[in-house]
């Protein structure tokens, strides 16, 4: 059965391109717009990993990891922050928020499979 990978991406062609991308090595894709939606996609869905931008409209990047983190229906999935934000405060704040890995934007397509993988296989 196919992984599972929710979006949580205000950009919507940043959100499709690794919606096709992700499809074409064999996940199941969702994408959510805004972190109300995200959270709501991960408590009904339960996919195996979120890739979460920071700066979202209605609940933010860093507010919805650690909801997802302390939640009992979904604190196992694995996050992945995919974010512009390059100070080192931001890096530490989305650990210290529950994620599993960080990646800057413009990414890397190899090097973000490669954590996916290693996350969720």
């Amino acid at each position: 059965m196919a992984k599972k990978v929710l979006i949580v991406e205000d950009e919507e062609l940043i959100a499709k391109v690794l919606s096709i991308r992700l499809e074409n090595n064999g996940y199941k894709v969702l994408v959510a717009y805004d972190g109300e939606d995200g959270f709501e996609q991960a408590q009904k869905e339960k996919p195996d990993l979120v890739l979460l931008d920071i700066g979202l409209p209605l609940i933010d990047g860093n507010t919805l990891c650690e909801l997802i983190k302390t939640d009992a229906k979904t604190k196992g999935i694995k996050v992945i922050m995919l974010t512009g934000k390059r100070l080192v405060g931001d890096m530490e704040e989305a650990f210290s928020s529950g994620a599993d890995a960080y990646l800057n934007k413009p990414y890397d397509w190899t090097n973000l499979l490669e954590r996916i993988k290693s996350l969720i296989g």
